[in-house]
């Protein structure tokens, strides 16, 4: 069966999961015959139909024999004032899987009258009918994805509409300037040109100046809201695994004084206040004994290399040997935190900041500005508010600045102001290199249509699937 945007669409809105409410959504225009089928008030009359709009009715959901499968609340949101801006009908039911599942199924038995939804779809209408932007779309599987508070209110900014303001207000400035240009060119008599170029040169430099504002804030954005990737390395026994269940606060990775118990990657999310690191504890590094141990050593260096963060886990109680200088190799061009280890024992301490720049060690420059070294101890659980400061010194210039602005998170966002921040600039150089104004409508026509294709205005029909097929069952 082909299927179009005219479909009634249903699916289990909530998570399936024993619960105190469970929500089929159904969307389209006949999403209240569809649901009024299944649907009788106290008195066993189907009389949904009836209802306001904008109203919430106790009732039954019966199956085809008439049975009664769960006392349900039924809310009725018509057309536009819904979601979707079409007819919407939620069947509020106990939270439980099965029942939920059965609700489903009975309303989506016939295709004819309404079909299962496809991920994203119902949020994929709203932007289709004109009710929200693609940025608000987006913004609205960023909120569900939201992994800590700087990402949520990031995201809810988003979703009310500040980046939609802001790429809006950008493109009815530059509309003006090409409709001008246009115009002077079709009617010279009643547009004068003169002194123009000067002009539209103070409104480039200030919107160039903007988008490149905008730009600045996506490096940070998406380190503050997809976490930064954070890898472990080091010798077997150096205490990496331990840090990795001191990260998350419990038994995620296993521990003994078994050289390369770790074979393979651990990936988990961790927050240290504000900050969300995705740490990938890997397998020591060091000449493997055997084929399974030289598979995880080979993945450790791989995800290093990949890194945006080393966490490079050092016991302070051994000296230096080979294989330190081959991790340092490995990740000499990133950025690394040094975690002397075993600080707790003060008496076999042999490693310390000051004589880490033997030879062996070269390779990282302790001092750069890329590189922190701290001490810690896995057992005393000491040295992780350092660690913390070292991240921030790093990534964020010494400070975490509060989420108060709108920050570029979206990599498709990111990449679309890149190409319109390059066609303003040529722009700019035109005005500079003396061109005749026709040439700045080309480059101001592309910049228009760059940033219309953030809003979704430019977009065509596969890009729209792509982006709504990423989001989750029901939304």
């Amino acid at each position: 069966m082909i299927h179009t945007n005219e479909d009634t669409i249903a699916a289990i809105a909530t998570a399936m999961s024993d619960a105190g409410i469970g929500i089929i959504r159904v969307s389209g225009k006949k999403a209240i015959s569809c649901v009024s089928k299944y649907y009788i008030n106290s008195k066993k009359v189907h009389d949904l139909e009836e209802h306001e709009a904008g109203t919430i009715k106790f009732g039954f959901f019966i199956d085809d024999d008439e049975n009664i499968i769960d006392e349900v609340m039924v809310s009725v949101m018509k057309a536009p004032h819904s979601y979707t801006r079409e007819d919407v009908v939620e069947v509020n039911t106990h939270g439980g899987s099965l029942v939920m599942q059965q609700v489903l199924k009975l309303l989506t038995s016939d295709e004819n009258v309404c079909r299962l939804a496809e991920p994203g779809e119902f949020t994929k209408r709203a932007f289709l009918n004109g009710r929200i932007d693609l940025t608000r779309a987006e913004a609205v599987m960023d909120i569900i994805e939201a992994k800590n508070e700087f990402a949520l209110k990031n995201s809810e900014k988003q979703l009310r509409g500040s980046m939609r303001d802001l790429i809006h207000s950008l493109r009815e400035k530059i509309l003006y300037e090409m409709a001008f240009i246009e115009s002077a060119l079709d009617d010279p008599e009643n547009y004068n040109l003169d002194g123009y170029p000067e002009k539209l040169s103070g409104n480039l430099s200030r919107w160039i100046s903007k988008t490149k504002k905008l730009l600045g804030t996506a490096d940070e954005g998406r380190l503050r809201t997809s976490g930064i990737v954070t890898v472990i390395v080091g010798k077997p026994n150096s205490g990496k695994s331990s840090l990795l269940n001191v990260l998350t606060g419990e038994e995620t990775a296993i521990v003994t004084d078994i050289a390369g118990t770790t074979r393979d990657v651990i990936e988990h999310d961790v927050k240290i206040s504000d900050l969300l690191l995705h740490v990938i504890d890997t397998a020591g590094i060091r000449e493997a004994t055997d084929k399974i141990e030289a598979i995880g050593v080979d993945r450790a260096k791989k995800y290093a290399s990949d890194a945006d963060l080393i966490l490079y886990v050092i016991d302070s109680t051994r000296e230096l040997d080979e294989e330190d200088k081959q991790i340092a190799e490995i990740i000499k061009d990133k950025k690394v935190i040094v975690l002397l280890n075993k600080s707790d024992l003060e008496e076999n301490i042999i490693l310390t900041k000051e004589n880490l720049t033997d030879n062996i060690f070269s390779a990282i420059n302790i001092d750069g500005e890329n590189t922190r070294v701290i001490q810690t101890s896995m057992l005393n659980e000491s040295g992780i508010n350092d660690l913390k400061q070292a991240i921030v010194e790093l990534f964020f210039n010494g400070h975490l600045v509060p989420c108060e602005e709108m920050y570029v998170t979206n990599l498709r966002h990111k990449k679309l102001l890149e190409n319109a921040l390059s066609s303003l600039m040529l722009v700019e150089q035109s005005v500079e290199d003396g061109m005749s104004e026709d040439f700045y409508a080309i480059d101001l026509m592309n910049a228009y249509k760059y940033l219309g294709e953030i809003l979704g205005e430019e977009v065509g029909e596969d890009l729209v699937n792509e982006i709504f097929s990423k989001f989750c069952m029901g939304k």
